[in-house]
C-alpha cells in the first residue's frame, strides 16, 4: 500500500493561491499533483537556496514558478508566482 504524502502550505503560498481565479487554481492543483507524484520534478537550487526546488509550469499561458521543499512524507509549498520578485520573496 503506498504511503500517504501530506501537502503543507506556507502563508505566502496560501495567500498567492487564494488570489487566483478558478481556472488558474486548477493549473496550480495540477502542478501540485505532479510534485506529489514525483518530488524531484523541479529544479534543485544551490547556494543560500539549497534544499529548495522550483517547478516551472504554465498557468493561463504565463510561465509560473512554484517553490517547495520535500521529504519522504511531506511536501511544503513555499512560494507561488511569476519571475518578478519570486526569488526575493523566496529568500525571506
Amino acid at each position: 500500500m503506498p504511503e500517504s504524502i501530506e501537502v503543507l502550505q506556507s502563508a505566502v503560498f496560501r495567500r498567492s493561491n487564494r488570489r487566483l481565479h478558478s481556472n488558474q487554481q486548477a493549473d496550480v492543483d495540477d502542478a501540485v499533483a505532479q510534485i506529489v507524484r514525483d518530488a524531484t520534478t523541479g529544479e534543485a537550487k544551490e547556494g543560500y537556496l539549497a534544499g529548495i526546488f522550483v517547478h516551472k509550469f504554465r498557468c493561463n499561458g504565463q510561465l509560473t514558478r512554484l517553490a517547495y521543499e520535500f521529504d519522504r512524507a511531506n511536501r511544503l509549498l513555499l512560494v507561488l508566482g511569476s519571475h518578478e520578485n519570486f526569488y526575493r520573496d523566496l529568500k525571506r
